[in-house]
């Protein structure tokens, strides 16, 4: 899990200055410390670290904080600010074309993963924008990397545009040509790459970005490779003048420091992350959102767009009128169950609620598929009278549903007890009683709860204009 290490170690160092009535200035340094720490260990860039903690403390030994009711939390405060403001501060997208097609050029080195982006980057223009793109294959030297895009083309619905060439500028050239007779919208243009960045792959991207003009030069780079991402980053923005940055398989990287050092070392955006190798794992990279996964306070704003991504509008409403009606039963689990597979991973869904993060009982937590069809056995294994509704499920039952399934009495028991609390909480969760998350546990933690306050607090500010959108979004 991305930033894994980093959030444990920077939660530690924090949670030692919450409850405090008053903070001193050795407070602020033995934090400080280990914070910096937290961020080498990381793989920050060290000047990056030596600039953040300058920053840190010239806030926190600040006049407000030290006269502050809550100086901890004031802290935590303003090194989720610098977090944020470390990363970009605000989501960047792509920049478009006055005219079609707006072009994009993926740049980067071999195995960062740039083939399967662009096919990545194309479904989602299809998705959010009902886009008509067109790929062009300009890397006509790794062997079956045309063949791999026609694949990753044929998978999306969108079409390739090959040429036995051995110019890729005059491939470029033509493809454009192509995608101007079909009006495309877009065109992504799958470019060489190298093992290393040498002195033939820089002047050949410098032909191509000749002949493309492309609007957006985006730079593929894999996250685990730490501070060498952020140093690739810096020697392609000099030669190309990047527009911004693809993060790849930061789902596989613990430490994060290729996201915390780019933005500060290149001045260059990340737009977009991948986390995970299907064709639907590309996000957009928000540095708020992502600041607050670190520090532990959730991303409430993802999960609530991917859930409204994924949902069917129709089918959430009535969800949500059994929730407030308390008549939620195993048939509208099943169907929540399916919905919510479409999401992503559980654990990752998890870790966006406030307080889950790095919580003990979540820390192996990995529902794969196996555990969930034997979920659907057990409550396929029910009768039509026992899912509608759960109260009927005496032992006798229960033992039935076990050998029906397949399954041990003592994982059915569970499997019941877990749908009964969980209808409890979407029941309360649905009234707008946000008090009903804290029983969760980890959900004590001064992390979650300033999370919990400012999501409350939000919650009743912006009351009538989230009424406008959920009217909008059901419209």
């Amino acid at each position: 899990m991305a930033f894994e290490n980093l959030s444990e170690r920077l939660q530690k160092a924090l949670r030692n200055l919450t409850g405090k009535g008053k903070i001193s200035e050795e407070d602020i340094n033995k934090a400080s410390r280990e914070i910096r720490l937290a961020l080498l260990e990381a793989d920050v860039n060290f000047k990056v670290v030596k600039d953040f903690i300058k920053k840190i403390k010239q806030e926190a030994l600040g006049k407000e904080v030290q006269e502050s009711l809550n100086p901890g939390q004031q802290v935590i405060k303003i090194v989720n600010e610098e977090l944020t403001k470390m990363m970009g501060e605000e989501n960047v997208t792509l920049t478009k074309s006055k005219h079609i097609p707006t072009i994009i050029m993926m740049v980067g080195l071999q195995g960062t993963g740039k083939t399967t982006t662009v096919g990545k980057l194309a479904l989602r223009l299809k998705k959010q924008e009902h886009a008509r793109p067109l790929l062009i294959a300009g890397d006509i030297y790794r062997p079956a990397a045309i063949d791999q895009l026609k694949q990753i083309g044929e998978q999306v619905e969108v079409p390739v545009y090959t040429e036995d060439n051995q110019d890729v500028a005059e491939i470029v050239k033509h493809g454009l040509e192509e995608a101007d007779q079909h009006k495309n919208d877009y065109v992504i243009i799958d470019t060489a790459g190298r093992l290393e960045i040498d002195e033939p792959l820089m002047e050949e991207l410098e032909r191509v970005k000749a002949v493309a003009q492309p609007d957006n030069i985006l730079l593929v780079v894999d996250a685990m490779t730490g501070q060498v991402a952020a140093e690739v980053a810096k020697t392609f923005n000099e030669r190309l003048d990047i527009t911004g940055v693809i993060l790849t398989k930061l789902d596989g990287d613990t430490r994060g420091g290729a996201a915390l050092s780019i933005r500060a070392m290149t001045g260059k955006p990340i737009l977009f992350t991948g986390e995970g190798e299907k064709l639907t794992d590309l996000e957009p990279f928000h540095p708020d959102r992502m600041a607050s996964r670190i520090l532990g306070m959730g991303d409430m704003l993802t999960l609530i767009e991917r859930a409204q991504q994924d949902y069917d509008a129709k089918e959430a409403q009535k969800v949500a009128e059994k929730m407030r009606e308390n008549t939620f039963d195993f048939n509208d689990f099943i169907d929540q169950l399916e919905q919510v597979q479409k999401m992503g991973p559980l654990d990752q869904i998890m870790k966006m609620i406030p307080g889950m993060a790095n919580n003990p009982q979540l820390k192996n937590l990995n529902v794969d598929e196996a555990q969930i069809a034997h979920t659907k056995a057990i409550v396929y294994s029910m009768t039509p009278a026992e899912r509608e509704d759960p109260e009927l499920l005496n032992p006798s039952r229960r033992r039935r549903i076990a050998a029906g399934s397949g399954r041990p009495v003592v994982e059915v028991n569970r499997m019941i007890k877990q749908f009964k609390q969980a209808r409890d909480l979407m029941n309360q969760v649905s009234k707008g009683n946000m008090k009903g998350l804290s029983g969760l546990p980890g959900m004590d933690s001064p992390m979650a709860q300033m999370a919990m306050r400012r999501m409350n607090k939000q919650f009743k500010k912006n009351k009538k204009k989230r009424l406008k959108k959920i009217k909008r979004f059901h419209s």
